[in-house]
């Protein structure tokens, strides 16, 4: 819950809250007002911290200080939170190795940023009555990532969707973090000069 959506002092509108008072005691279910007077005799702000609790929730406590240390605390999980992309790769059925080599660097690279990549093979008119090609492509693409040494993990194997076969790849799953992974990797990119 945000702390912009908590209720303080006479904002609280409950006939009877469960107080906490600022030693963490739990004082027990008690009017509201006289929950407020014990928080205005200690100098504190009396803070509604479970609405949904029946009945409510307060803590007798210094609501700036209180308000700081959970956006401080949202700012870590925010920063700690890694954010995945969906990259697609797009091909035909009648495709060259070479460009099967190129697609295949590309689909690496993105699986190397941590991106999930849904690779699609197009059909066009005639090649609609060769599914198997496609798939055959997919294959390939699969057999040419592991020769590459490229970690991955196949979400969904080859499926139709109308006028496209796809597969869903993700990046394995490292017991290093990225952040961890990029630090460990700059010393030995320095040693070499």
């Amino acid at each position: 819950m945000a702390t912009k959506d908590l209720r303080i002092n006479r904002q609280i509108r409950s006939r009877e809250v469960f107080l906490i008072d600022e030693n963490g005691e739990q004082k027990g279910v008690m009017n509201t007002y006289d929950a407020f007077r014990l928080a205005e005799e200690a100098g504190l702000d009396l803070v509604e911290v479970s609405p949904m609790a029946n009945p409510p929730v307060c803590k007798i406590l210094d609501f700036g200080k209180y308000r700081y240390e959970m956006e401080k605390k949202q700012k870590e999980a925010k920063k700690n939170q890694t954010v995945t992309k969906l990259k697609e790769v797009r091909m035909q059925s009648k495709i060259a190795d070479n460009d099967i080599n190129t697609k295949s660097k590309a689909i690496s690279e993105f699986l190397g940023e941590g991106n999930k990549v849904k690779v699609s093979i197009r059909f066009k008119g005639r090649t609609m009555t060769h599914p198997e090609l496609g798939k055959e492509v997919l294959d390939t693409i699969l057999v040419k990532l592991s020769d590459m040494g490229c970690a991955f993990n196949l979400d969904k194997s080859a499926f139709m969707e109308g006028k496209m076969m796809s597969m869903m790849l993700s990046p394995a799953k490292s017991s290093k973090p990225k952040a961890q992974r990029a630090q460990e990797q700059k010393p030995q990119a320095q040693d070499k000069e």
